[in-house]
């Protein structure tokens, strides 16, 4: 009974671990959203609003372009050296520059050393965020016993949204409660203070993580492994299935979740305000949606199956769900946020799972960073940008819907083609094991 009990204990820690460096890490990607006016002016020389507000949100992008690199790096390094070792350090590379950011001297102080010290934080993070989800999703699932893998793959998911909501909250939170001058002089660093103290309770719970039996089975052989090359030459099909399923994924987190309210307030009815707070309630309404799907996933249907399906009533829903939004005032626009997040919901649960398990052990953490860093990172990550440069070509403000309906086909398509593996052993070295 008491061994029973401490190997409970000992999977409580893992999922625990799993979900709060997740949360470290989408935690800080939506406070740097919110507080982008905050930092074009006190890390920026005075003078155009515009051009610095521009500056603020390419250091954001930059972040994102070394998402790519942080992927290859943290996959080959999880791969080579351990998933728990990895995702010591790829937490440890989020925690520090958040609290360090809090830190910051601004503009006033220190000069231009101030906007060059931001982007080198943020791309530090950016590099953190390649290697951070995939590596804790593949830890996850292949720690977990075989009917719970889409349940134990579904905590880095469940962190994903909790940290973007409680980054969300806790800016919205600071923004209303405390004065513009009191803003911009010290309490934008209250977050970012916060944040690094739960990189710190990241830290602590990760050091002594159990090594990855999928990754010990496979460790003799690693000498001879080169992931990279493996996952482009004797992985092919997989890596491209999981990339197009990512790249489809991408399109509709970002439509849904990030240009949603913006489309609304440029294209309907609602403020930007409004429609944020309603962004908010649906990020915080997928919570317990997740694990659902995930368990899902293990019990009642295959989990390529329930991500195709989904994808395509998201398909079939796309048009007329953003033509209401658009027409439709504060309950209409509130109830296709609603429906659309739950929906992703239904992904979020189910898609850790089904990318870890179509890769082999000896490359699965390179081919699962490489596809979804390609996928989700690139494809979805210039999704608003593309959606807005469709509308000014197009003239139409529905383009976005046409968009994502045909990005969710194609990630129906990637992921029906996708082995069914839902059962198989995780441990072995051939092709898909």
């Amino acid at each position: 009974m008491a061994e029973v009990t401490r190997s409970q204990r000992n999977r409580r820690t893992v999922l625990v671990a799993g979900f709060i460096g997740n949360v470290v890490e989408w935690y800080d990607f939506a406070l740097y959203g919110f507080f982008a006016s905050v930092f074009s002016t006190i890390f920026f020389p005075p003078g155009d609003g515009a051009a610095n507000l521009i500056a603020v949100y390419g250091i954001f992008a930059a972040g994102f372009v070394m998402r790519p690199l942080g992927s290859v790096f943290f996959g080959w390094l999880g791969d080579r050296f351990g998933r728990s070792r990895t995702m010591l350090i790829s937490v440890a590379l989020m925690a520090v520059p958040t609290f360090v950011l809090g830190c910051l001297p601004v503009y006033d102080q220190i000069g231009l050393a101030a906007p060059i010290a931001l982007v080198v934080l943020r791309l530090v993070q950016g590099l953190s965020v390649g290697g951070e989800f995939s590596t804790s999703v593949v830890y996850l699932v292949e720690t977990a016993a075989v009917e719970r893998r889409g349940l134990s793959g579904s905590a880095a998911n469940m962190g994903a949204v909790a940290g973007t909501a409680f980054g969300s909250l806790m800016a919205m939170a600071m923004l209303n409660l405390l004065p513009d001058q009191a803003m911009q002089a010290w309490g934008w660093r209250i977050p970012y203070f916060l944040g690094g103290a739960i990189g710190v309770a990241a830290l602590w719970l990760r050091r002594s993580l159990p090594r990855s039996p999928a990754f010990e089975a496979q460790e003799a052989h690693r000498s001879r492994n080169a992931p990279i090359m493996e996952t482009l030459t004797r992985t092919t099909a997989q890596t491209l299935q999981a990339t197009l399923f990512a790249a489809g994924y991408g399109v509709f987190y970002y439509i849904t979740m990030v240009y949603y309210p913006n489309w609304v307030a440029d294209h309907g009815t609602l403020s930007l305000e409004a429609a944020m707070r309603m962004n908010t309630a649906a990020l915080v309404a997928m919570l317990p949606v997740v694990p659902l799907a995930g368990l899902l996933g293990d019990t009642l249907m295959p989990r390529k199956w329930l991500v195709a399906v989904t994808m395509l009533a998201t398909a079939a829903l796309a048009w007329p769900a953003l033509a209401m939004a658009r027409d439709g005032g504060l309950w209409t626009v509130g109830a296709i946020q609603l429906a659309l997040a739950l929906l992703l919901a239904l992904l979020l649960g189910g898609a850790p799972a089904l990318f870890a398990q179509i890769f082999p052990a000896r490359n699965r953490n390179t081919g699962y960073s490489i596809s979804y860093a390609l996928g989700m990172g690139i494809a979805g990550g210039a999704t608003p940008m593309f959606a807005t440069w469709l509308i000014e070509q197009t003239g139409m403000a529905m383009a976005p819907a046409a968009l994502l309906g045909v990005a969710a086909l194609i990630a129906a398509g990637a992921a029906a083609a996708m082995p069914e593996r839902d059962r198989i052993s995780l441990q072995g070295r051939g092709a898909g094991a």
